[in-house]
């Protein structure tokens, strides 16, 4: 059984620090990593369950990785019990969530970040998203060395051509 939710953390864990730890690449090392820390509370992060989601229909639709090799991935971060895994999406989180996209222009899920990053008086989201570097009231962090970031993109550019 799921323990409760961190009641202070400091960050927000979005679907694409998620996605590399799904299928072999230059980040999965660096996300793995980085998730462990989050599932032992070690860094005081959240990982919303949709983000969990998110990371399998972008690694099977989009990256094609086959989908019982991402199952297991992800279906053991959910079993796992941590108390970084945040599942509450309310009404309020999704008004605020389309407030913020319509605001900034961004996609809507962005948008759910940022409510959930405010909601939970955190400040940081932990995102490749460069796009969200545009608003305001979080803190973006790449978690991963810069140089492993574009060895990552590059390789998603090969893989989905």
């Amino acid at each position: 059984m799921q323990e409760e939710s961190l009641v202070c953390p400091e960050g927000i864990v979005d679907v694409s620090v998620l996605v590399p730890c799904c299928f072999e690449n230059p980040l999965k090392d660096h996300s793995i990593n980085f998730l462990s820390e989050v599932l032992k509370q070690k860094n005081r992060a959240v990982i919303p369950v949709p983000s969990i989601l998110g990371a399998y229909h972008i690694s099977t639709r989009y990256l094609r990785v086959p989908r019982v090799t991402v199952k297991k991935v992800l279906g053991g971060m959910l079993e796992s019990g941590s108390a970084a895994l945040y599942p509450h999406i309310s009404t309020r989180i999704a008004i605020d969530a389309l407030d913020y996209a319509c605001m900034y222009n961004i996609e809507s899920w962005d948008g759910y970040l940022i409510s959930l990053v405010r909601g939970l008086g955190a400040t940081i989201v932990y995102s490749l998203n460069k796009e969200l570097s545009k608003v305001k009231e979080i803190v973006l962090v790449n978690p991963f060395p810069e140089k492993a970031v574009q060895e990552y993109h590059t390789y998603l550019n090969s893989k989905t051509k």
